[in-house]
């Protein structure tokens, strides 16, 4: 009976009632539009934030993959170069400003050993001159010496260039003294050169002054001698498959990261050293190359031209020579005026007579790394064109992005979605 109750209770109501329900559905449905229209906006409003998003980060990847790809091709660029150095510098093709000789010039122009040997003999009253003297002229006496035993030879005579020019500015770099210098391999060679009295003082009747003196050369002044168990060797690697066994330095770089226009190569790879001077001169196995030549010329960088040596500055650490007549003795000590002839000069080996047995195959190597080198240019200029694409398209992204949030602040603010958020939300 009482459940009957209320139900009838439930299907009889006040009419007043039922108004106000109609009255708040009706309030009720413009709020959710409203609401439902706000969220939307903003909906699109990220949607369109995200989507310029997506396009900077995919347009930052591209120009950082064309970045990655240019320094790769330099890479490759750089290691091309150097091998081209290293071939030119292993068949002489340098040349002097003025251009290179053709072979009749070469070969008729070019100084020979016996010119050397000439060369230092007119300096009579030197170590050199009384040595060489001795082994020319009085070879039967010279074999037999004790004190001539040890001594390897006199450093103008120990090794060969290609090129005049470059031979009158390596001997003027490393002076007269030094060129007339005796290398023994060891002290005790160095030993018997020289004796001394209970007093200090040389005996001019022993060593190479007595020997001198038993010639008709009195030797007078002082003279270098090197003794090369003592030098400093180069420690590092060689050049692969050289049978010149050339260092392996590391080429100058300028802070782009390429080698200096007008680099030719290092001073002490310039050098032709005898076959039999390559390995085991020292008691320690080492080469003629390795330590007599690395302590005279280091790391001397030579240049085609002047300008280009002088333009390398900050490349240059152990000087420099250009050759048209440029030297930098070290760094921040430069040799101006004219150019000295100091009288004894390496001997040249130039012309076909002297051609390195792998000389044409080392021709063609040069002409394909040539054209590799121009290929791997080409592709750099590709990548640097697509990079600055990439760039600009990435500029005028950020300008539409940039201009997008400005437009659409008054909407994003914390602010007004505050404000939304409270007219959105029911009470």
């Amino acid at each position: 009976m009482q459940l009957a109750m209320n139900a009838k209770a439930l299907s009889v109501q006040d009419p007043s009632s039922l108004k106000h329900m109609d009255q708040n559905d009706s309030c009720s449905t413009p709020r959710k539009e409203m609401q439902n229209g706000a969220l939307t906006k903003v909906e699109s409003v990220y949607g369109y934030s995200k989507k310029l998003q997506d396009d900077l980060e995919m347009l930052g990847r591209k120009i950082k993959q064309h970045e990655e790809n240019i320094k790769f091709l330099k890479t490759q660029k750089n290691q091309v170069d150097d091998s081209i150095l290293d071939m030119q510098v292993s068949l002489g093709k340098y040349h002097s400003a003025s251009g290179p000789l053709n072979d009749n010039d070469s070969l008729s122009h070019s100084q020979s050993e016996e010119e050397v040997i000439e060369q230092i003999l007119r300096h009579d009253k030197s170590a050199a001159g009384i040595l060489c003297l001795l082994k020319t002229r009085h070879i039967i006496q010279a074999s037999n010496l004790t004190l001539t035993k040890d001594v390897l030879g006199i450093v103008a005579t120990l090794g060969k260039v290609h090129d005049e020019n470059l031979s009158r500015l390596m001997s003027e770099y490393i002076g007269l003294e030094n060129m007339l210098a005796i290398v023994c391999k060891t002290y005790e060679g160095v030993k018997c050169l020289e004796t001394y009295d209970t007093e200090g003082s040389v005996n001019k009747s022993a060593g190479i002054h007595g020997l001198g003196a038993s010639i008709g050369r009195h030797l007078d002044g002082r003279h270098i001698v090197i003794c090369l168990d003592y030098l400093r060797p180069y420690v590092g690697e060689f050049v692969a498959d050289d049978p010149q066994r050339r260092l392996e330095l590391f080429k100058p770089r300028l802070p782009n990261g390429e080698c200096p226009p007008g680099f030719l190569g290092f001073a002490v790879n310039m050098i032709n050293v005898d076959s039999t001077n390559l390995y085991c001169v020292t008691t320690s196995g080492f080469g003629l190359r390795e330590t007599l030549f690395y302590n005279l010329f280091s790391r001397l960088q030579v240049y085609r031209t002047r300008t280009e040596m002088l333009a390398a500055l900050p490349s240059i650490s152990d000087g420099a020579l250009s050759l048209d007549g440029g030297i930098i003795r070290t760094t921040g000590i430069f040799s101006l005026g004219s150019r000295e002839d100091v009288g004894v000069r390496f001997p040249v080996s130039s012309g076909m007579l002297n051609l390195p047995l792998n000389y044409f195959e080392t021709e063609n190597q040069i002409k394909e790394m040539n054209w590799r080198k121009q290929t791997l240019q080409e592709d750099m200029k590709r990548e640097q064109a697509l990079l600055s694409h990439a760039k600009f398209n990435f500029e005028i992204k950020k300008q539409e992005f940039v201009k997008f949030l400005a437009e659409s602040s008054s909407l994003a603010s914390p602010h007004q979605f505050q404000g939304g958020r409270e007219r959105l939300t029911p009470r």
